[in-house]
């Protein structure tokens, strides 16, 4: 089954108005009509599959080093709502499993991207994806991907009948398009600066759909849009619902 994707797609949650990878970015992407949402995913240092991006805690929690040397217990402790705005004071980074009851209930579809820390790729996805299969069972509402072709190797071998997207940085590995037609993904998922008319036209051309992260800017999707860009993940998806598209 070809997989029917939004045009716009929350970016880790609904960034722009609430702290990202959080349950409360997820409700408020849910109570903006906003039919999909991107999250990332990590480990703890006890293999719990956590909501979150960065490798390290400093820049979204009250606490600092590396994430991958926390365990979920320690993770509980800290806040990672302050740093965005005084009403987020407080709040807990949650757990894959309490995000995806959250899109559950809300009825919302997931681009989940695994997000290792380094040198946990496999197991990342492994963990995430078992998980995943013991609660999720709309594949027609989610899509798996990753910057790293190793857990999405995990993915194409574990979980084949879910729909994966690779992950392009701004400058494309010489191998992409094998590594697109290897991993059988179906989306080339893009960084919107940086993408050009040529490359979105070749990823077209292998019957691939086109995502472009992060577009704020309804000047910029609309010319993405007119380049083929099949859908864009957004910081503020009000911004591009009312300057490009309707909701749906």
């Amino acid at each position: 089954m070809p997989l029917k994707l939004p045009k716009i797609i929350g970016h880790r949650g609904c960034a722009a108005y609430a702290p990202e990878n959080t349950l409360e970015g997820i409700h408020t992407a849910a109570d903006m009509d906003i039919d999909w949402v991107e999250l990332d995913v990590k480990l703890t240092k006890d293999e719990v599959p956590i909501i979150f991006h960065d490798d390290t805690l400093d820049r979204t929690t009250n606490g600092t080093g590396n994430m991958a040397d926390r365990t979920y217990k320690e993770l509980k402790d800290l806040e990672c709502g302050s740093w965005f705005g005084e009403s987020f004071i407080g709040i807990q980074i949650p757990t894959l499993e309490e995000a995806l009851e959250v899109l559950i209930d809300r009825d919302m579809g997931l681009n989940l991207e695994i997000k290792p820390c380094p040198g946990r790729e496999k197991e990342t996805a492994e963990v995430a994806l078992d998980l995943l299969s013991t609660i999720w069972d709309d594949h027609d509402r989610l899509l798996i991907s990753s910057f790293q072709h190793v857990s999405l190797e995990v993915a194409h071998d574990i979980a084949n009948d879910w729909h994966r997207g690779l992950l392009l940085p701004e400058e494309w590995p010489e191998n992409w398009a094998e590594l697109a037609d290897y991993l059988q993904v179906s989306s080339v998922n893009v960084n919107a600066e940086h993408v050009t008319r040529e490359q979105v036209e070749t990823i077209m051309d292998m019957e691939k759909l086109v995502l472009a992260y992060t577009v704020n800017n309804p000047d910029q999707a609309r010319i993405l849009q007119s380049w083929g860009v099949d859908g864009f993940f957004s910081d503020c998806p009000d911004a591009l619902q009312e300057g490009v598209f309707s909701v749906h």
